[in-house]
């Protein structure tokens, strides 16, 4: 997956989050036992790592449930809740951009796992004003059959609606 691969991207952007690193870099902004939903679930890999750091899954859905347990349902369809959204959206923007917007009005935070270079487009020039965190990550392996890191760095970016008012924190990379 990448703008600079020649490899097909998958059906609905769907690259499972099975790199532990992902995680790594999120739990120092995270409260123990963090209560959490995941709306792009796939097979459950990022919540089951989430859940193996302490974390607690309170729902995990996903347009097409690729494992059991997770239940057919639309993340644009999420119904306002007191849990953090933590999940990795699919980052075509025609989906993404969606998702924020929907999100921020729905829980009172969500972190997204993004491609790094989303924050420096005039795409998502609008959608920063929600932005509170970027937390860089890197390159990250997204298939289990391959051995070699995706061609795009990840970040992991926190959405609350309104933003902080103070801008966005950013954090370097913490292997």
């Amino acid at each position: 997956m990448g703008k600079r691969s020649s490899f097909e991207r998958k059906p609905r952007d769907y690259y499972p989050t099975i790199d532990p690193r992902a995680v790594r870099a999120l739990a120092p902004f995270l409260a123990a036992e963090t209560q959490f939903i995941e709306p792009c679930a796939g097979a459950f890999d990022l919540a089951a790592l989430l859940i193996a750091a302490g974390h607690l899954c309170m729902d995990a859905m996903d347009i097409e449930p690729a494992a059991p347990g997770i239940r057919q349902g639309d993340a644009l369809q999420l119904q306002s809740q007191p849990y953090s959204i933590i999940t990795n959206t699919p980052w075509r923007r025609d989906l993404l951009h969606p998702m924020i917007e929907h999100f921020v009005t729905a829980a009172p935070e969500a972190w997204l796992l993004i491609d790094a270079n989303w924050f420096h487009t005039l795409q998502a020039a609008p959608l920063l004003q929600h932005c509170t965190d970027y937390v860089s990550i890197g390159r990250l392996h997204w298939e289990r059959d391959r051995p070699i890191s995706g061609k795009d760095d990840a970040a992991w970016y926190r959405f609350e609606l309104g933003g902080n008012g103070k801008g966005i924190r950013a954090w370097p990379i913490n292997r």
